[in-house]
């Protein structure tokens, strides 16, 4: 399998995954996600990735979390499923799991805690991989697993020699090493990383590159006109994109994917729900953010950013056709 063997491409959300108040699966509020992002029109959406807080699941809940967003999508955008898990037996059943449930494909980072070598990271994705006939993204996640694929020459490259994998997500915090990735696989493998701000624009318009995927899509409204500026070639519209997503999202999260006022998935919940979005609670060892002042920040970089507004008219938009 290689990169033409999938569309993907473009903006795509690392969907959240809603809980209610006293910590249940809402999945009324997943399905409305997913109609959401349909309405936003993004290009693809990885379901139970980090942001969808995978870890604080049992297995059947991932996969009610899958069957859900797969029926709720209907075939309107590619569905990828988070199956990082400890053991390759693990991430192996969620990824045949979701094959049966209809998914677009399955996404894994290396088993989290564990710190496998190079040659252990090959063998866990070339079992996960070939588990099913699904094309297949590696996901690197230093912040989340201790571990930067990255950092050992040749190892991607061997990733995407593995019969499914076609698609690298690289979350690295450094941006010059994602650049590496692309130079090294992007003409075997789509590469999903950080291009939303003028040099990753530069980069996929001269060296390659394909998308970003990135928490909850509350920047969607900037990131899909990007992608699609992108794609017509059409140079100055999506440098004036890129400056609005880049405005909005450097006020919340750092080079390193963290949180600049809480953790970053209850802070990303807490800016859907100021905007109205089903992006519903955390759930432990997650806290919500509740204190006054920090809300207020955030209302501030929501009300500053324009991505209010920019939401509504698109939703606006999308109703009216």
């Amino acid at each position: 399998m290689n990169r033409d063997d999938v569309a993907w491409s473009g903006y795509w959300p690392a969907a959240p995954t809603p809980f209610t108040a006293t910590g249940a699966l809402d999945t009324d509020g997943l399905g409305a996600l997913m109609n959401l992002y349909a309405d936003m029109r993004v290009d693809g959406v990885l379901v139970n990735g980090s942001t969808g807080e995978w870890y604080s699941q049992t297995e059947d809940e991932r996969r009610t979390v899958t069957e859900v967003a797969v029926d709720a999508v209907a075939g309107r955008f590619p569905v990828v499923i988070g199956v990082s898990a400890y053991t390759e037996t693990e991430s192996s059943a969620l990824a045949k799991h979701a094959e049966s449930a209809g998914a677009d494909g399955v996404l894994a980072t290396p088993p989290p805690y564990v710190h496998p070598s190079p040659d252990e990271i090959v063998s866990y994705y070339d079992a996960v991989a070939g588990a099913t006939q699904l094309p297949f993204m590696v996901y690197n996640w230093p912040r989340g697993v201790a571990v930067d694929m990255g950092s050992t020459p040749g190892l991607f490259s061997r990733l995407a020699d593995i019969g499914n994998v076609a698609a690298i997500k690289d979350s690295t915090g450094d941006w010059l090493k994602m650049l590496d990735t692309v130079e090294a696989v992007s003409d075997r493998v789509r590469v999903f990383g950080s291009f939303l701000h003028r040099r990753g624009l530069a980069t996929l318009l001269d060296l390659g590159g394909d998308g970003n995927i990135d928490g909850g899509g509350v920047g969607a409204p900037f990131a899909v006109p990007f992608y699609r500026a992108v794609a017509d070639r059409d140079v100055e519209t999506a440098r004036m994109w890129a400056d609005k997503y880049r405005a909005y999202s450097s006020r919340l999260i750092g080079g390193d994917y963290s949180g600049v006022y809480a953790s970053p998935i209850p802070q990303l919940k807490a800016v859907m729900n100021l905007l109205g979005q089903p992006g519903g609670h955390v759930r432990p060892p997650l806290l919500p953010v509740t204190a006054t002042d920090t809300l207020a920040a955030l209302q501030t970089i929501v009300d500053e950013s324009g991505v209010a507004e920019a939401s509504a008219r698109v939703l606006g938009a999308g109703h009216a056709a």
